[in-house]
C-alpha cells in the first residue's frame, strides 16, 4: 500500500548498515524537522555519528526538507556536512526527482528517511524509493503537521498489526 512503508523504526540512528546493502541503498535523503532536529532546532542526539558511518560506508546523503527556513536547513545541513534541498514540495516529486540527479542515482538505490507518512512516505513510495519511517523526535511539531498526526498514528497502528500478522 503506497502509505505504508518499506521500513519503519524509533529513530534514524536506528537505520543499520545491514538495512541498506541488504536493499542496495546507494543513497540517503533525509528529511529535517523532527528527524534530524526537534522544534527547538536541537540535533537528535547521535545524528553526526550516524551520518559519518553512513558516508564511510560509501552511501551518500542529501538533506530534502520542506521547510522554507533556509536558515533552519543549512545550519543542519553545515552541521552534518551534507548537500541540501529546502522547500522541497515533499510528496510531489519535484523535489526527489533533484536529489536523485544531484546524487546520481537510480530511484530504487535511494532510501527517504523521514517522519511523516504524507510527505516522506508517500513522496518516496510515489517515486519508487526506499522509504524509511522514524517517530518524531518531539511532539511539537508545527500546526499543519498536528493535524495530519492523528491520522499518521492510525494508519502506523495499521501498518504494525500488518508487520506482525506477516511474522506470524
Amino acid at each position: 500500500m503506497f502509505i505504508y512503508p518499506d521500513y519503519y523504526c524509533d529513530k534514524v540512528t536506528d537505520v543499520t548498515m545491514d538495512l541498506l546493502e541488504k536493499n542496495e541503498i546507494k543513497g540517503i535523503l533525509l528529511d529535517v524537522d523532527n528527524t534530524l532536529i526537534d522544534f527547538e532546532r536541537n540535533l537528535l542526539e547521535g545524528a553526526k555519528d550516524w551520518v559519518d558511518n553512513v558516508k564511510r560506508n560509501h552511501i551518500q546523503c542529501m538533506i530534502l526538507s520542506n521547510s522554507n527556513k533556509l536558515d533552519k536547513v543549512t545550519s543542519v545541513a553545515k552541521i552534518l556536512d551534507l548537500p541540501y534541498i529546502h522547500f522541497a514540495t515533499k510528496p510531489l516529486k519535484r523535489g526527489f526527482k533533484r536529489a536523485r540527479k544531484q546524487l546520481g542515482l537510480e530511484n530504487e538505490n535511494i532510501a527517504v528517511i523521514g517522519d511523516q507518512i504524507f510527505t516522506d512516505v508517500i513522496g518516496a513510495n510515489r517515486n519508487k524509493m526506499f522509504s524509511i519511517l522514524v517517530n518524531p523526535i518531539a511532539k511539537k511539531d508545527i500546526w499543519i503537521t498536528k493535524l495530519k498526526r492523528p491520522m499518521e498514528e492510525f494508519i502506523i497502528k495499521s501498518y504494525v498489526k500488518k508487520q506482525k500478522k506477516k511474522e506470524e
